[in-house]
């Protein structure tokens, strides 16, 4: 069996691997961003299961889910987050995703839920699913941009460099860089500033 495991800290994927060998007969590739993962899938796959990190670099919310999905030749890819929303994972799931995989699961969920979307089965942990949302309404701002945008903003509003923002998110500084732009082109902000003053306004941090 072949698994391909893509996410920005190497910890987690550490982890899994570590939860997932011990089952035997898995072949393990990773990747620490969508550009590396997708390569692999051309020159290495197709995989018997993808997993990918929802918020790391490349992946642009669920387009990452669909090219890799297009790429793996039609085998099983599944997300997997530490802070997305349940109606993340019910898009994600409604988008054809193998499953979707919180990074709090414990080992045993972990290896069995592999097993059923190996199998061709969905999988989404039902404890997660049925969890009440918080109440109150989303900030019509943050709903522009995704986890990790959020991240950037909230660095940028507490006057962070660059430098000193990658070094807080433990990502690459030329990956911080590329966010702040996004950020600053979907709030249609002028600048790193300017972004910063328009979520203060709209009081998102």
């Amino acid at each position: 069996m072949k698994i391909l495991i893509a996410d920005d800290h190497e910890l987690v994927r550490d982890t899994m691997i570590a939860f997932l060998e011990r089952e035997g007969g898995i072949e393990f590739s990773t990747a620490a961003d969508f550009t590396e993962a997708a390569r692999q899938i051309e020159e290495g796959g197709p995989f018997d299961l993808v997993i990918l990190d929802y918020s790391m670099p490349g992946m642009d919310g669920l387009d990452g889910l669909t090219r890799a999905r297009a790429l793996n030749d039609g085998k099983p890819v599944a997300l997997m987050s530490g802070l997305a929303t349940r109606a993340v994972a019910q898009d994600a799931l409604a988008a054809g995703a193998a499953g979707f995989l919180p990074k709090t699961m414990a080992a045993k969920s972990l290896v069995n839920a592999v097993r059923f979307m190996v199998a061709g089965e969905q999988y989404a942990p039902v404890d997660f699913m049925t969890a009440q949302e918080p109440e109150g309404p989303v900030n019509p701002l943050a709903e522009r941009l995704s986890h990790r945008e959020l991240e950037v903003l909230d660095g940028l509003c507490r006057g962070l460099s660059n430098k000193e923002i990658a070094r807080e998110l433990d990502l690459q500084e030329v990956t911080i860089k590329l966010h702040v732009k996004t950020v600053c082109r979907k709030l249609e902000a002028r600048n790193r500033t300017h972004a910063a003053m328009i979520a203060r306004d709209a009081e998102l941090f």
